[in-house]
């Protein structure tokens, strides 16, 4: 199953026009998160892109991380409902919805118009370099998983 082009700006409205439906009251289908918590979780992935905020793993752990995970997060198959996420997605902390949702949008503004040419092979921030097609199956399957989680 080939996801649709999170780097095209009509498959970028679409992703925005689904998190425009989402209310703070909104409940999650399954898993623990409030619909403000998965937004931030969501931004996690934009800010080891675009920001030095969360530590690189050690050589070791990007190691098993290349071997063992990064073919889950960069291909072509939906996440299961209620996996277990990586210690630096964890948010468990009260967080306000309007700031998060514009926070996020921004973001995929931002991805969108740098375009898939800037990202292919460049280094992720756990995998090492990835394609264009492994950037865009782990941003877009990753937003699409937690959006039907709310229901949009």
């Amino acid at each position: 199953m080939a996801f649709p082009d999170i780097f095209t700006k009509e498959v970028t409205d679409s992703v925005i026009q689904r998190i425009n439906l989402l209310t703070p009251e909104k409940q999650p289908q399954w898993g623990k998160m409030n619909a403000s918590q998965m937004l931030a979780h969501c931004s996690v992935a934009y800010e080891m892109i675009y920001e030095n905020k969360h530590p690189k793993p050690s050589f070791v752990m990007k190691f098993v991380l290349r071997k063992f995970v990064k073919k889950s997060v960069t291909n072509d198959v939906p996440y299961a409902r209620n996996l277990r996420t990586a210690p630096q997605f964890l948010v468990s902390n009260i967080k306000d919805f309007a700031k998060e949702k514009i926070r996020l949008i921004q973001y995929l503004q931002q991805t969108q118009q740098l375009g898939g040419a800037h990202f292919h092979n460049r280094e992720s921030h756990s995998f090492g370099p990835l394609t264009q097609e492994e950037w865009n199956n782990m941003l877009y399957k990753h937003l699409d998983h937690h959006l039907r989680q709310f229901g949009v």
